[in-house]
């Protein structure tokens, strides 16, 4: 049956897929719409098992809130090169695929859901085969506040998002330079507490291993390295951080600024680089 520019039009604009990738599903079917679907999606297939090993390190990273800025996602859509990342085209699929992810708590819940009549999960084969580089949802991060807000570096490379305990006048604006805060200095923890007890020993040890070679005494080694790890504490945890913006403060005294009573209640970020 003869194929028209009519018939190439609609699956590629259901798809995505290039004209001549969809004029050659539409011949390979018969014409047949749906099964010309399965063809550009078999394609994807067999490109993403060729290309299962290889490292999909380079992407796009967007973070979204949602409508009363009570919850927040990052995801980052992988692959292999900065080429396709900074293509306008991928970027718009990201975005799109960002926009759904806030609907869902959970990786494996999102990549299973409806997206352009297909599941997440089968978009992404989809696109592997007309792209040619592995593509996959690398990192899916959820956060839930009374107050959630996100940055995105410039370039899509670095996304993070922070919940507040509290929803507050200018909440938006101290959301946002925490958001900055997380992309920047990357912190571990949002305060002493929660830094693992293993990464604590671990800095313990290597404090003290600096200071043999100083030649410090064995019995001053311990005094002298926990003053070192409030240094790291300072250094690694949130709040404890000096304010980027403001050297002169800690992020907890920014906080306090605005608020006697908010607490940072969480944080993810999400790097590329």
């Amino acid at each position: 049956m003869k194929i028209t520019a009519s018939d190439v039009n609609k699956l590629r604009k259901s798809t995505g897929a290039g004209m001549m990738d969809c004029k050659k599903a539409l011949e390979e079917s018969q014409g047949d719409f749906d099964k010309a679907i399965e063809v550009l999606r078999k394609k994807g297939q067999k490109v993403a098992a060729n290309r299962a090993d290889r490292d999909s390190s380079e992407g796009v990273v967007l973070a979204k809130v949602n409508a009363d800025n009570t919850s927040g996602i990052i995801i980052s859509l992988n692959c292999e090169t900065d080429f396709v990342a900074k293509n306008d085209d991928y970027i718009q699929l990201a975005q799109k695929m960002a926009d759904q992810a806030l609907n869902f708590s959970d990786k494996d819940a999102f990549l299973d859901s409806d997206f352009d009549g297909m599941k997440v999960s089968e978009k992404l084969l989809e696109q592997t085969g007309l792209i040619g580089e592995k593509i996959e949802i690398g990192s899916f991060e959820y956060i839930s506040a009374d107050f959630v807000g996100s940055y995105i570096h410039a370039g899509n490379k670095i996304a993070s998002i922070v919940g507040l305990s509290e929803n507050f006048e200018g909440a938006k604006d101290v959301s946002k330079d925490l958001s900055m805060q997380i992309a920047a200095m990357n912190p571990l923890a949002i305060d002493e507490t929660g830094v693992s007890q293993d990464v604590i020993e671990k800095e313990i040890e290597i404090a003290k291993d600096q200071l043999r070679q100083e030649g410090k005494p064995e019995e001053m080694l311990e005094n002298i390295a926990k003053g070192k790890l409030k240094k790291f504490f300072k250094e690694n945890t949130l709040v404890n951080q000096q304010f980027i913006k403001d050297s002169k403060v800690s992020i907890s005294q920014y906080l306090k600024s605005h608020s006697d009573s908010v607490k940072v209640t969480g944080f993810s970020r999400v790097g590329l680089v």
